[in-house]
């Protein structure tokens, strides 16, 4: 019999002690694993995600929400801006500037976000249109991949947005025209495949439909009353001061600029060169106006920061689990020795080694730590497994369970560390073991 198969013996022979140590180390290594692969993509999607924004100007409130909202759509925005304060920043020529995007939030689709924005969003997320065309006029949208994989939106089907981010159907603007799909973008695992893009007087459109019809409501009453004078005469024909508004055709054909009257929610912008006026444009901002401007890079590593304390803790954790299981793998070698005493003795006389006994007892040690490990990615990878379907379903980010990264490699290694040494004492103790005497009391 190998050395391997009697090392699995001898550690079936007491199952439950076998288990108490597999669950320890499995629950150690699955732990810091699931914190590494958690991490890894979390950091992954934040910095693809940056797109070379350097500034978010938006309203006042949390610099971090703003940024959260601006760029990940995973949080509220802090308000909306009126675009005769933004004007400067969207003004083509700026000399410090190079791009300047405005979107508008507020509404979403089925959990998806729809944003109101301009065409050189995509090439903030090098992406590109793969079916259909670009939004040529307000209510026309564009989906990312991920949405129109999710919901099967195809080109030339129509939905109503809901106010809000949440999925609820009392939110749904049913009096509102309906937005249609004109394209659909490719994938590029970036926050722009889980946004629905339309032309940036598309919310406004949909906002402002309720309001138009109660001013036609009241119009229709007045005009009522203003057609029948007081003798009965009929003004119908009368001349008017104001033309009715057609009723086809884009009811904001202009550019963004002309609207100083309205608002946005907020400017994603990339400057030409890090010069010495382009780092005091945010102080400058939050100084001498009523908006706000964040830093994307310094918001993230801050939120970095309130998530590193959390995690710093549950990884010492792991650690103090992964070291309890190494003693109690010490100990149920090293209490399974002292049983098997007698037995090893008489594999000595039988001709066996002082050196095979003692890779009998180290084996044992390293069998426990490989099985604890493979515990360990198994918890770990599943536990990924049910949190990326809840993360999906809230955020809508894609996290995959089957990635594995190199520092889990690592961990093997150190798994396999813990359990030589957990095993080492109890080796050395068979090789000092007197053969006579251990007989004899046998």
């Amino acid at each position: 019999m190998n050395l391997l198969n009697l090392s699995w013996k001898n550690l079936t022979n007491k199952p439950l002690n076998m288990l108490l140590s597999l669950i320890l180390f499995g629950l150690g290594v699955g732990l810091i694993s699931l914190l590494l692969v958690l991490n890894d993509q979390l950091q992954e999607k934040f910095e693809k995600n940056l797109a070379g924004v350097d500034l978010v100007v938006g309203a006042k409130g949390s610099p971090l929400q703003l940024i959260l909202s601006s760029m990940y759509h995973i949080d509220a925005p802090t308000g909306n801006i009126p675009i005769k304060a933004a004007t400067p920043f969207l003004r083509d020529g700026h000399p410090i500037i190079e791009t300047a995007i405005p979107l508008s939030l507020g509404d979403s689709h089925r959990g998806f976000r729809v944003v109101g924005t301009e065409p050189e969003i995509l090439a903030l997320y090098n992406a590109a249109v793969a079916e259909g065309q670009m939004w040529k006029k307000t209510l026309e949208v564009v989906a990312g991949a991920a949405v129109a994989d999710e919901l099967g939106l195809k080109i030339g089907d129509t939905f109503k947005s809901s106010h809000g981010f949440d999925q609820n159907e009392d939110l749904i603007h049913e009096d509102a025209e309906s937005f249609k799909v004109v394209g659909i973008l490719s994938p590029t695992g970036s926050v722009i495949d889980q946004l629905l893009l339309t032309r940036f007087s598309s919310p406004w459109a949909v906002h402002e439909h309720g309001h138009d019809d109660e001013e036609q409501e009241h119009g229709e009453e007045d005009h009522d009353h203003d057609d029948h004078d007081h003798e009965g005469h009929d003004h119908s024909d009368a001349d008017h001061d104001h033309a009715p508004m057609p009723t086809s055709g884009d009811p904001y054909p202009d550019d963004l600029l002309a609207y100083q009257d309205k608002q946005i929610t907020s400017i994603l912008v990339k400057f030409k060169g890090h010069n010495i006026q382009a780092l005091n444009m945010q102080r400058a901002i939050n100084e001498n106006t009523e908006m706000q401007a964040a830093t994307p890079a310094i918001e993230i590593n801050r939120l970095y920061a309130l998530m590193g304390t959390g995690t710093k803790a549950l990884r010492w954790l792991a650690i103090v689990i992964i070291i309890v299981s190494g003693l109690s793998i010490f100990i149920s070698l090293y209490n399974s020795l002292k049983e098997r005493r007698y037995e090893l003795a008489l594999m000595r006389v039988m001709g066996a080694s002082r050196g095979r006994l003692l890779a009998l007892i180290i084996l044992e040690g390293l069998v426990l730590a490989v099985l604890g490990y493979l515990l360990g990615m198994v918890l770990s990878h599943g536990s990924m497994y049910l949190l990326a379907d809840q993360m999906k379903a809230t955020y809508q980010y894609d996290f995959s369970w089957a990635s594995f990264l190199i520092e889990e490699a690592y961990l093997l290694g150190g798994a396999l560390l813990i359990g030589l040494v957990a095993a080492l004492i109890p080796a050395l103790q068979v090789q000092g073991m007197d053969i006579s005497d251990t007989l004899a009391d046998g």
